[in-house]
């Protein structure tokens, strides 16, 4: 009798046919059924035979089936045939648990085609599989609640919603679109959302509104590179304006304008000063609309809020009328966000680090023509080996707690559940009234014994799973 190469104990290889391409393994389930599933008698008798292909793993760069030699048996009390159960078989699909399990792992980093060659099925018996083995890990994977979110946007065939854990530099979810209803189902649904503090996002309101219908006690913070991005958008319409009536040579003056002048002042070299100087002198409104684009960077130099909006309006009072008309968009957007884009200066949070995120994601679009959004998604949260374990400390807040190493500084509270006091000239934690002492962060016994919290993707280590092509 051949030896079990299978590695199933649970049936017996009866015999091995081979060909190129194939392994075809002829076997037996082990045990026999001792009761009927009906009616609970013992009373069996055989009552025929069938042969079940079922595919396995691959063995020897070959397609692996099992001929299962499936006995029939019938109840002589209740008098119902029935065929005896397969172990380790697929409820869903004549396959292995194990090849299920292997075919969704490898789905998450390569393509359903190649697995589809390997294992000799059809690539949406893949996508099907893949489908359920990810359905699978939505139960046993959780990412925790963010205390600082993210909400930004990538475009992947169309927008696409990204959750994001700002304190972790981590990915927790991909959203098929930003409606405000995506939004809010989403935010309505997940677990501990009362513990949110801060939400950065750009100025979509969509999504503002979705946060403010849902989890109101959060601070909205627009994301300070979208609003400095307007002014560089602001400074490039003047230019074009302003090439468009120049003749061909006097363009050619003003070559490699467009990176000289969004460059910061700050950072210009003495050549890029001096080509600088020269523009602005010859095209006035070219100076003034660098002059502005510079001021409006310095707003975010301001130490404090009412500091910033001073700085807004003194620098709204001198824009020029004659390219008015290129900076209306940021004095709207000011208008309309005030508070969100203020807000920064007290809770400095930002979703910088997800812009670069953007173009990787983008890669794996390509890489990955074909791809439902659903199986990107998944690839990109369940990526093996990517998923962050430990509780990062943000800029921010780390400055704030080398300002009292003894105490816990609160960054926000939810009205009437929290109180505060000062202790040597700061707030001290605000604590539950419940709770008076501050527990956080302080490791108890039982922890050990406790899951381990999982934060989400982490987006560094992601960036070198796909750089080195493994994902």
């Amino acid at each position: 009798m051949p030896a079990n190469i299978l590695n199933l104990s649970c049936y017996k290889v009866l015999g091995i046919r081979e060909n190129e391409h194939d392994y075809h393994i002829d076997i037996e389930a082990v045990e026999t059924p001792t009761s009927c599933p009906h009616c609970q008698s013992i009373h069996l008798v055989g009552f025929g035979r069938r042969e079940q292909m079922v595919k396995d793993l691959p063995m020897h760069a070959r397609h692996v089936g099992l001929c299962i030699d499936t006995r029939r048996f019938r109840c002589r009390t209740c008098a119902r045939t029935f065929y005896e159960a397969l172990p380790e078989i697929d409820e869903k699909r004549l396959m292995t648990k194990r090849l299920a399990q292997w075919m969704g792992k490898q789905a998450i980093k390569r393509t359903f085609a190649s697995i589809a060659e390997e294992v000799g099925c059809t690539e949406f018996t893949v996508r099907a599989v893949f489908g359920d083995y990810v359905n699978e890990l939505e139960k046993t994977i959780r990412f925790e609640t963010p205390k600082w979110m993210g909400i930004d946007e990538i475009h992947l065939i169309k927008p696409r919603g990204v959750i994001a854990n700002i304190q972790n530099n981590t990915l927790v979810e991909l959203l098929p679109n930003r409606n405000k209803d995506t939004v809010a189902r989403f935010l309505y649904h997940l677990e501990g959302k009362e513990r949110i503090q801060y939400v950065a996002m750009d100025m979509w309101t969509p999504s503002r509104d979705a946060v403010r219908a849902v989890i109101p006690q959060a601070e909205i913070v627009v994301d300070k590179f979208h609003v400095v991005r307007m002014a560089n958008d602001a400074m490039e319409r003047v230019r074009k304006s302003l090439r468009e009536s120049l003749t061909p040579k006097q363009r050619r003056g003003l070559m490699h304008d467009r990176f000289v002048l969004l460059k910061r002042e700050r950072d210009l070299n003495d050549k890029e000063r001096l080509n600088l100087d020269g523009w602005t002198k010859n095209y006035p409104e070219l100076g003034e609309a660098y002059r502005l684009k510079e001021q409006f960077f310095g707003i975010y130099d301001a130490k404090s809020l009412d500091e910033a909006q001073a700085r807004f309006i003194q620098w709204q009072k001198s824009i020029p009328s004659e390219i008015a008309n290129a900076f209306a968009d940021i004095e709207k957007a000011w208008g309309n966000w005030t508070m969100p884009i203020l807000n920064y200066f007290d809770h400095p949070v930002t979703n910088a680090y997800t812009e670069s995120l953007n173009s990787l994601i983008r890669v794996m679009d390509r890489l990955g023509r074909g791809y439902s959004f659903d199986a990107l998604r998944a690839k990109i949260l369940f990526a093996e080996g990517a998923h962050k374990h430990k509780l990062s400390w943000s800029k921010f807040e780390r400055k704030e707690r080398r300002q009292s190493e003894q105490e816990f500084v609160a960054m926000y509270a939810l009205p009437g559940n929290f109180k505060h006091f000062k202790m040597g000239g700061t707030f001290a934690r605000m604590t539950p009234e419940s709770d008076p002492e501050p527990k956080p962060y302080i490791l108890k016994s039982t922890d050990s014994e406790k899951p381990e919290k999982n934060y989400g993707v982490d987006i560094s280590t992601l960036i070198r799973i796909i750089e080195n092509g493994e994902l």
